[in-house]
């Protein structure tokens, strides 16, 4: 099994204002300000958020400062089961440093005097309905894509029967072409052109189309065209994992190409190993028919089922039944002429 390297530039977002991560998610984590904008202009510059009981109590030797702190259930009660002074204080011990945003959950309430001392050190505070657990599932997987490693390849995209194939090549070899008849035979257009490939996890690739060029495509000899409003929603999605990188070149009679399968070739995009298939161009050649082959075959092989593998095993077997003498089944065979 070999392994290259994909020349692409690595991008990582370094942070995000709290205001931007309020208003992209305020709609599914049910968040409400209760200082109004004060604090949006500070950054977020992780993507795991926090929950500072212990910083509260006063230990602050480990205290994450710059995420998102979460005040759940046993914050917030904790501060209730104090005097309130010793609750100022409790905020103050977490206010001197430079925090990015509050966030409550459960919509438990705080009381205004409290609020007041969060503004004063110019915090944003925010309430939201979500219970503890889902609201931190909710913020970080927002947090999760916008730190995610992330580049941009110039391909093709199109879901073939649940398999992410990314078509890969020299300008004009075809690519939209392909992706444009998968597209006419029922399969899935995800972006053409710019590919944005961000990784999610350690060993997971997640491939969008840009938001203005979403799911136009650009035909050589006919211009731009718009692929949801000629084939239908069905024919579009904004994002798929990718599975296989097939690679189109131009066919050399002094290349190697695999005949067998049994040498599988991976590429490393963003440090991820993906399947590569190198495919020949060739006049006659059914490079749509090939494509939803080689997605079948994917699949199979998420199975445990491998075509070569089998095939080379039914050969050994052959092999060693011949050096042990023919059982007469081939003789018998040899004599049905229909």
């Amino acid at each position: 099994m070999s392994s290259r390297i994909w020349d692409t530039k690595e991008i990582r977002r370094k942070d995000i204002s709290v205001g931007e991560m309020y208003h992209q998610v305020r709609e599914k984590t049910k968040l409400q300000p209760l200082n109004g904008d004060i604090g949006f202009h500070r950054l977020i510059t992780d993507k795991n958020v926090h929950r500072p009981g212990l910083a509260l109590a006063g230990y602050v030797d480990l205290f994450t400062f710059n995420r998102v702190q979460i005040f759940g259930n046993t914050e917030v009660r904790y501060l209730s089961s104090l005097k309130f002074e010793d609750r100022i204080r409790a905020l103050e011990t977490i206010l001197q440093f430079e925090i990015p945003c509050i966030i409550i959950s459960n919509s438990n309430e705080i009381e205004p005097e409290l609020v007041g001392v969060m503004t004063s050190h110019k915090v944003s505070v925010f309430v939201s309905s979500l219970e503890t657990t889902r609201l931190i599932y909710f913020l970080g997987e927002f947090l999760d894509d916008v730190f995610a490693p992330n580049t941009v390849i110039h391909g093709s995209l199109v879901d073939v029967y649940g398999v992410g194939l990314l078509f890969v090549g020299k300008s004009g070899i075809g690519k939209s072409e392909i992706a444009l008849d998968l597209v006419e035979r029922g399969h899935r257009l995800v972006a053409d052109d710019a590919v944005g490939v961000f990784r999610k996890g350690e060993d997971i690739l997640i491939g969008k189309n840009s938001n203005i060029a979403q799911h136009f495509m650009e035909v050589r000899g006919l211009g731009i065209i718009d692929v949801r409003s000629i084939f239908g929603i069905r024919a579009v999605r904004k994002q798929k994992r990718i599975e296989v990188v097939v690679e189109l070149q131009v066919w050399d009679p002094e290349e190697e190409y695999t005949r067998t399968g049994l040498d599988h070739d991976n590429i490393s995009i963003l440090g991820v190993e993906i399947p590569l298939v190198k495919l020949p161009i060739l006049p006659g050649k059914n490079i749509t028919v090939i494509a939803e082959v080689i997605a079948l075959n994917q699949l199979l092989r998420l199975y445990d089922y491998d075509a070569a593998e089998v095939f080379n095993q039914k050969i050994q077997e052959a092999i060693k039944r011949k050096k042990k003498g023919s059982t007469g089944a081939n003789r018998y065979f040899e004599r049905d002429f229909e």
